[in-house]
């Protein structure tokens, strides 16, 4: 009797497996994080020469829109959890590209950007401009807007409700 409801869940295990095998590669998540990382490569490899990278260039360029801005708005704007945009935070202010100071409720830090940090998006943006022509072009445009109207979509459905 052991013997049989032992193989009995060991079927069903292996179907299970199996099945994840056959679905696995259509995994929303997975393909997104994939896709992501590939990009990411691409925009870091070109970034490398201004010591930064693609998940920096997010945060200086929404401080420069928003400043001064609260950690907590800077997290909510990059879509970033508060321990990975703190961790960056504490480098890029250490690169003299941010400050970190107390804000209005002293519960509260607020950023803004340095001149260091000006020069270096001013620096790097035409280098942006550069790739995301590239990828614009090898994608194609219109394709690429696409895709990104859907991302914001697939974001808004992700955000917790």
């Amino acid at each position: 009797m052991g013997t049989q409801m032992s193989n009995t869940r060991r079927d069903t295990i292996q179907q299970r497996m199996d099945q994840l095998a056959q679905e696995g590669s259509s995994c929303v998540c997975f393909n997104i994080r994939k896709a992501a990382r590939a990009v990411t490569q691409l925009y870091d490899e070109r970034l490398r020469p201004f010591g930064l990278r693609s998940t920096q260039l997010p945060i200086l360029g929404k401080t420069l829109i928003l400043e001064p801005v609260t950690v907590t708005r800077l997290a909510e704007a990059t879509v970033t959890d508060r321990t990975t945009l703190t961790r960056n935070l504490r480098l890029l202010e250490q690169q003299g590209r941010i400050r970190v100071d107390l804000g209005q409720d002293r519960r509260e830090r607020e950023v803004r950007l340095t001149d260091r940090g000006r020069e270096v998006l001013a620096n790097v943006y035409p280098i942006w401009q550069e790739v995301q022509a590239e990828v614009a072009t090898r994608f194609g445009g219109a394709r690429l807007a696409q895709l990104l109207a859907e991302l914001v979509a697939l974001v808004e459905v992700a955000k917790p409700r």
